[in-house]
């Protein structure tokens, strides 16, 4: 996305942001900017208020800007619109290839079945290998576009093998829907939606891959942010994250009820929805860098962004000082 065009999108964008009562904060012109996207903890967190709940007797209001996609979140940095947000493996690191001004804070633990490439029922693709020369929608730089090239690999197939059509959720349902591509790659609640709407197949979704891991989803940070406020990150923020998601996880119905209106969608297809997820916030520590640089060394094997990159080289510096280091 470019600069201008994301910056044009943030007045009409900021109706919708979400700030403290100042009876519950004072007004000591402290904001965190959140950046979020549908489905995911930070929706959940939003909707019950928790986060606001924990940094008001800090003197911190909370504001909410949505993305459609981890790519347009992290570039979103650049133009210091958010101050932490959060997506999936593989946009951090297209990000940290071309200089975005973020860090990484912290971690959240792969999903197996909430990512998948699906066709639609009549579809002939039937194996991983059917693929080849197929047009194939995806969100650019998201985990969708990992887990089409971890299949391919899979498969015996390398990036040239297909026609990868690079579009945003809303855009790739309604190619998806006509015809006009033949797979499509995505993540939920995009992934929920549409399973119910077109009956379309599963042809691999992460579990594919045990006993591999399914990459990480990260929270980041813009850098300067992170180095001024470490501790709002470190002692608040992500324990915040973490009881939010230990609710979720021992709640799913109620998750559900809390999604559902805010979706416009039923309450049992929510429900499908939390029963695929296990949420658990975390510090970043050495298996996941492990595991975010073996993505990392995927792209840059396919020359899918313009250089390698070390992962640890974007972790925040103040909290892991020691990783960016080594």
């Amino acid at each position: 996305m470019k600069r201008r065009h994301l910056l044009a999108t943030l007045p009409a964008a900021a109706a919708a942001l979400h700030g403290l009562p100042r009876a519950l904060a004072a007004d000591t012109g402290k904001v965190l900017r959140v950046g979020f996207q549908k489905g995911g903890l930070l929706l959940q967190v939003k909707a019950r208020g928790v986060l606001e709940q924990r940094l008001a007797p800090l003197g911190w209001q909370v504001r909410w800007l949505e993305f459609p996609a981890g790519p347009q979140l992290l570039e979103a940095f650049n133009v210091n619109a958010i101050d932490i947000g959060t997506t999936g493996a593989p946009p951090p690191i297209f990000a940290q290839a071309a200089g975005t001004d973020f860090v990484y804070f912290a971690a959240e633990p792969g999903q197996p079945h909430s990512e998948a490439i699906i066709v639609k029922p009549e579809s002939p693709l039937r194996s991983l290998a059917d693929l080849k020369d197929r047009r194939i929608g995806l969100q650019k730089g998201s985990s969708s576009h990992y887990l089409l090239l971890a299949a391919l690999g899979k498969a015996g197939l390398g990036w040239a093998d297909v026609q990868p059509v690079f579009l945003a959720p809303a855009d790739a349902r309604a190619a998806f829907e006509r015809g006009a591509i033949d797979a499509w790659v995505v993540w939920d609640p995009y992934l929920t939606f549409a399973q119910a709407a077109t009956k379309s197949r599963v042809l691999v979704d992460f579990s594919a891959f045990a006993p591999v891991a399914p990459p990480w989803s990260f929270y980041e940070a813009r850098k300067a942010f992170a180095a001024e406020q470490p501790a709002l990150l470190r002692d608040h923020v992500v324990p915040v994250l973490a009881e939010a998601g230990a609710w979720a996880n021992a709640n799913p119905q109620a998750a559900a009820k809390l999604l559902a209106p805010l979706f416009g969608m039923d309450e049992a297809l929510l429900l499908q929805l939390q029963q695929r997820v296990r949420f658990g916030a975390r510090l970043l520590n050495d298996t996941i860098a492990a595991d975010q640089q073996r993505v990392a060394d995927a792209f840059a094997s396919q020359r899918l962004i313009p250089k390698p990159i070390r992962v640890r080289e974007a972790w925040a510096p103040v909290l892991y000082p020691a990783a960016t280091k080594a």
